[in-house]
């Protein structure tokens, strides 16, 4: 195990994750800057540059800590640090994927209105430049219960309600779902 941070959602957005922020820690020491998920982010991709070997950040907490958008300020920093928006769209791609896999697996709990219902494994791949070049994402622990039970005061996965509003939209039709589509629980 390495470097630890321990980090707390403020449920609000804070003027420590922006571009200038990236750019202050990219290429520092750890420790020479205050404790942040920028420092995280650039020990693990300055040692798979030096070492030429896989790096991992672990993001842990319980539900409504902040670990997606932790994981996302990361992937963000690694777009940035590690991007070249002249060759490839990539970057932007691994993190525009972010709200697709947060329908399909997020859900509302009495405790977080968007609370991950499965763990995420997100492995992103550089090239010998470190640019992006692509990611894998695969879930785990997947709270296969909430499809067919749901607590009090709790909705279940985003996605079946998103899908709910939409299906009088034309592009429902391409789905293929018309035909099968029989919602059990009430769309609001």
């Amino acid at each position: 195990s390495g470097i630890v941070l321990v980090a707390i959602n403020p449920y609000e957005q804070l003027p420590i994750y922006e571009q200038d922020v990236i750019y202050a820690y990219s290429g520092q020491n750890m420790g020479d800057m205050d404790p942040h998920i920028f420092a995280v982010a650039e020990e693990a991709y300055k040692q798979m540059a030096r070492d030429e070997k896989n790096q991992s950040i672990i993001v842990s907490g319980e539900s409504g800590a902040g670990k997606t958008v932790s994981a996302k300020y990361a992937m963000r920093f690694f777009a940035t640090v590690g991007g070249s928006a002249s060759e490839t769209n990539i970057e932007t791609k691994v993190l525009a994927s972010s709200p697709i896999m947060e329908a399909i697996g997020n859900a509302k709990t009495t405790r977080n209105d968007n609370s991950s219902r499965f763990g995420k494994y997100i492995q992103i791949g550089f090239d010998k430049r470190y640019h992006i070049i692509g990611a894998n994402m695969r879930t785990y622990l997947l709270e296969k219960s909430r499809v067919v039970f749901q607590a009090e005061d709790e909705r279940n996965y985003h996605i079946f309600y998103q899908l709910c509003a939409s299906s009088s939209l034309p592009e429902f039709k391409d789905l293929g779902l018309s035909k099968c589509w029989h919602i059990p629980v009430p769309c609001w």
